[in-house]
């Protein structure tokens, strides 16, 4: 399985340990674990919120994945996105990618995390000190996504 969308942790040792089971051609693997701050727009942060809608979240992500199996000479992804109440350093996402070399992993990386930075139909909610709100998407992803030659359904 490529994509998991869950409530519960993950063990990135784990996850790469698995992703990388059985191939003997990776030379590289990078991977890029988000976590929850306890400041946002000048804010503290108490925690944060966030819902899918199951089905269409995986189906999106796993057509981001396949988009980066296209572009990249990469062997293999996994992308887990948690949702649920969260709170300030707790591990938020996970994408790690493997390839023959560093190059592909690196940008098959960080085009995955721009990709679902912006296209993944996640909600966010932060509860602050002066109530909660929900989390729009910044224009810097936005333009993060568009140097892939992407533009962003939100723009």
């Amino acid at each position: 399985m490529r994509v998991s969308i869950q409530a519960e942790d993950f063990d990135v040792a784990d996850e790469i340990a698995a992703l990388r089971a059985g191939d003997s051609g990776i030379g590289a693997v990078c991977s890029f674990i988000g976590t929850v701050r306890d400041r946002n727009d000048g804010d503290a942060v108490r925690s944060m919120e966030l819902e899918h809608y199951p089905g269409m979240t995986e189906k999106a992500i796993e057509a981001m994945v396949d988009a980066a199996l296209r572009r990249f000479d990469i062997r293999a992804v996994k992308v887990i996105h948690r949702v649920g109440l969260l709170q300030p350093k707790d591990q938020i996402v996970l994408v790690a990618v493997t390839s023959a070399h560093r190059g592909q992993s690196f940008q098959a990386c960080e085009f995955l995390m721009d990709y679902l930075k912006t296209q993944a139909p996640f909600w966010k909610k932060e509860s602050t000190p002066q109530g909660e709100r929900w989390v729009d998407a910044r224009v810097a992803d936005d333009a993060a996504l568009a140097r892939w030659g992407i533009q962003a359904r939100n723009a």
